[in-house]
């Protein structure tokens, strides 16, 4: 196959990191984002290049560009984690892909481009019957969901969940259904507290709710949660910590709240023995053995291929209309916002 010397892309404008802490809010990608047509990257030993078909858009991407988030940017580059795509091209040692449909995250040039450069390692070979939605968003939040889902699991105990509206606590709703794992599920709309009922939740609460602190801790008398799976770390979070039982692991892997919280009782980590820590799937992905990798990344494809899960979509974007057009799209909520770079 016989490659173009150039790309469209959506690049960085800025260097390295931001003394800032807006979290999500997006006002104008073109403060942090613009078109560009640069050099399509070349593969060394150990890299794939993707013919991207589907890229996705998610919080992680909009703390990096803002430079929130745990890892520098570089100006000129192309954003964009995680996307879908043929690899078209590869390094020594990535050859046996060439030619296949993967899922993957870009970890050498971003994936809101026409093409992109990973790691042959992070290439995730596609079955068949798994629609480039589900498989632009195979990683992070399905094999994060899986992955902190062992954890209740192994514990055998009921869990927490906030931000359980998000893409990612949809999918967690389902484990706790199949699995018959307990699992409160916090939003801030009733609304969508009812849909995850229907989901798997077996309680779901809404923060709007005049009674939601009586109604948790009736959930918490009853289910005994002792694990905290928190994407916002507010106040209202904090509060959740300290009502729930003895031995309760609070594990942060986001942060929607702009707000830090205060923790009001911190006896209780001396006297019954509740902790926080953090969760990230980058780390969890090098520090798990590898069987254990294989059975999660096997169950979130067989998951999508089955229809079990399914990820919905908000909007879509060509590289075009991006820039202009991923602030209203970003707004919109009610699925993932996705880039088609090649039509």
């Amino acid at each position: 196959m016989t490659l173009p010397a150039t790309m469209k892309a959506l690049v960085q404008r800025h260097d390295g990191y931001a003394n800032t802490s807006t979290g999500l809010e997006l006002a104008d990608a073109a403060d942090w984002l613009e078109a560009a047509e640069i050099p399509v990257p070349k593969p060394g030993p150990g890299q794939a290049l993707i013919r991207v078909a589907l890229s996705c858009i998610n919080p992680s991407d909009i703390h990096f560009v803002k430079g929130e988030y745990g890892q520098p940017r570089r100006k000129g580059m192309p954003a964009g984690f995680e996307a879908c795509g043929e690899v078209v091209a590869a390094g020594e040692g990535g050859e046996g892909l060439v030619g296949k449909r993967v899922s993957f995250v870009a970890t050498a040039s971003g994936a809101w481009a026409e093409y992109a450069l990973t790691d042959a390692a992070q290439c995730i070979p596609l079955i068949p019957g798994v629609r480039d939605e589900d498989g632009a968003s195979m990683i992070v939040n399905p094999l994060t969901a899986l992955a902190m889902f062992d954890i209740p699991r192994e514990m055998g105990c009921a869990f927490v969940a906030t931000a359980a509206g998000s893409q990612l606590g949809k999918l967690m709703a389902g484990l706790a259904k199949d699995h018959d794992v307990p699992m409160i599920a916090v939003v801030r709309r009733q609304a969508v507290a009812d849909q995850l009922k229907e989901m798997g939740a077996q309680v779901a609460l809404a923060t709007e709710a005049a009674d939601f602190q009586a109604r948790f801790a009736e959930a918490c008398k009853a289910l005994k949660p002792r694990v905290l799976l928190d994407a916002v770390g507010d106040q209202i979070t904090a509060d959740m910590f300290f009502a729930m039982p003895n031995r309760t692991r609070w594990i942060s892997y986001g942060k929607i709240s702009t707000q830090p919280p205060a923790l009001t009782q911190m006896g209780q980590f001396i006297f019954t023995g509740k902790t926080i820590e953090g969760f990230w799937l980058s780390k969890w992905l090098v520090e798990a053995d590898a069987p254990r990798r294989a059975a999660v990344v096997g169950e979130a494809m067989e998951r999508f291929a089955s229809r079990k899960w399914a990820i919905d979509e908000a909007a879509r974007l060509g590289l075009d209309d991006a820039v202009a057009g991923l602030a209203p799209a970003w707004g919109k909520g009610g699925g993932k916002v996705f880039i088609a770079p090649n039509g």
